[in-house]
């Protein structure tokens, strides 16, 4: 029995560090509720700053397979697209 962190597996399997997976699995998680995500509003529920998951979101969209990630746009922060 492994006691591997979900999220230190899901970055070596993947290449994507510790903190790019929790963003991508947050984004899992959610896509099937919400299409749009705040920066701010995914850094406030994973306890991280905004430019935090802005400057990791571009790693987690060429790793994503299960959801496709695209920067919709920017007002008052930026926001991504993601559809599953």
């Amino acid at each position: 029995m492994s006691t591997a962190q979900p999220d230190a597996v899901a970055a070596e399997s993947t290449g994507l560090s510790a903190k790019q997976a929790r963003i991508l699995r947050y984004l899992r998680e959610n896509a099937a509720d919400r299409t749009y995500f705040k920066s701010r509003l995914i850094a406030d529920d994973l306890d991280l700053s905004a430019k935090e998951v802005g400057a990791n979101m571009g790693a987690v969209a060429d790793a994503a397979i299960e959801v496709d990630v695209e920067k919709w746009g920017y007002s008052s922060g930026t926001t991504w697209m993601v559809t599953a």
